[in-house]
């Protein structure tokens, strides 16, 4: 069971929103992809060292995630828009690396589409792993996590968005190995415009203490119209996670 726990631990640690759908700094967005466009994600997760109930597993610091994904918009509608991806992810750990791969999907409808004033709706889910979860080697990637999300745009004040999510009962987790695999969706973003167009803010919130529950933040930077970095911090609402430090590169075409 020791082993079992410690493997769990592994694949848990990192947390998800890896394989990612158009997101804020961890969950995931309302914006959807439009038809026929291409975005390129490659995001790295550093995590702070110190002591953790997993470090010894891993010479004495949780591993890093690398995660490179490719999004897609697949719907040729204004008003309602979808997009597909898949993400091919490296945690630097066995057995967790021989299932490298997740997918995503998301499909929602723009702020004032439905009619003046509505809010962007969107419903989706992400981390869709290819291994199923196995009891007795104690791991496996079908995190299998769904979705709902609104958002509305207050004019200068940016936009808030509020949500829900649900994933396995197998996967997700607290620190005691209970089921805590549901939670509240929240999030505030702004264009810095006063300051230059090209810097954006944001903080989120995801709900539960298994190994996605975090408070986010961070900034990104415009290098060029198609480009743009983020760097954030995720803040584990589980204690037994050291915080995650982050820098997401953001290509579209």
């Amino acid at each position: 069971m020791k082993r079992i726990a410690v493997v769990l631990g592994l694949v848990l640690l990192a947390g998800s929103a890896f394989a990612t759908p158009s997101t804020q700094i961890w969950i995931p967005s309302t914006d959807v992809q439009g038809y026929m466009k291409w975005h390129f994600g490659f995001d790295e997760y550093m995590k702070a060292r110190g002591d953790s109930p997993y470090a010894a597993a891993t010479g004495g610091q949780e591993p890093n995630v690398i995660n490179n994904g490719l999004t897609v918009g697949v719907l040729p509608l204004e008003k309602i828009q979808m997009e597909v991806g898949i993400d091919q992810r490296t945690y630097g750990v066995r057995p967790i690396d021989s299932a490298p791969f997740y997918f995503n999907a998301k499909i929602g409808t723009p702020e004032d589409s439905l009619f003046a004033g509505s809010p962007a709706i969107a419903v989706g889910g992400y981390d869709f792993g290819t291994k199923k979860y196995d009891s007795a080697a104690g791991w496996g990637t079908d995190f299998n996590i769904v979705y709902g999300l609104v958002a509305k745009t207050f004019g200068k004040a940016g936009r808030f968005s509020v949500g829900y999510y649900q994933g396995s009962d197998k996967m997700l987790l607290d620190k005691n190995g209970k089921k805590d695999n549901t939670g509240i969706l929240a999030s505030y973003d702004r264009t810095l415009s006063e300051i230059s167009d090209k810097l954006w803010i944001a903080i989120d919130y995801m709900g539960g203490e298994n190994s996605y529950g975090a408070l986010s933040y961070g900034l990104s930077w415009k290098f060029a119209p198609n480009v743009s970095v983020i760097f954030g911090e995720d803040m584990w609402n589980n204690s037994n996670y050291k915080p995650t430090y982050t820098v997401q590169v953001d290509i579209d075409l």
